[in-house]
């Protein structure tokens, strides 16, 4: 297993509620861009895999607590954990919290796809370069 990245972002006026609080939605968004980060993290961006290996990753399936609400300017951090790489798709565990608060955590499976079939998504191996950097973080 891998050591988790961790991503912070701000909880801003447009990811809250009229309750305001942080709308349930807007956490599978803060997932996303920790997934995005954590990937540039390893030296791969998502356009660039799109265009060079022509291919993208999607997600196929979400599993998501809500534990504690975040508030407009709370100072969130985001954690990405491979749990699972397979040739074409990784389980991924994830964490949203606001210093000690654990707020939502969640698995999510995200599918490795040829970006040219955009419309039945053909799945395709994860680049090697990618696996290579994975492979190379595990401890």
């Amino acid at each position: 297993m891998m050591a988790a990245f961790t991503h912070q972002l701000r909880v801003y006026w447009e990811d809250t509620d009229a309750g305001g609080v942080v709308f349930y939605a807007n956490y599978l968004k803060f997932f996303e861009r920790a997934r995005t980060e954590w990937l540039r993290s390893l030296g791969f961006e998502q356009q660039s895999m799109r265009r060079q290996d022509g291919v993208m990753f999607i997600v196929s399936h979400t599993d998501v607590r809500y534990l504690k609400p975040a508030r407009l300017d709370d100072l969130l951090q985001i954690s990405v954990e491979p749990r699972d790489i397979g040739r074409a798709s990784m389980d991924l565990f994830q964490q949203a919290r606001c210093g000690e608060r654990l707020l939502a955590e969640g698995q999510i499976r995200i599918g490795c796809v040829q970006s040219s079939s955009q419309l039945d998504f053909k799945p395709s191996r994860i680049p090697a370069a990618l696996m290579a950097a994975l492979q190379a973080k595990q401890p």
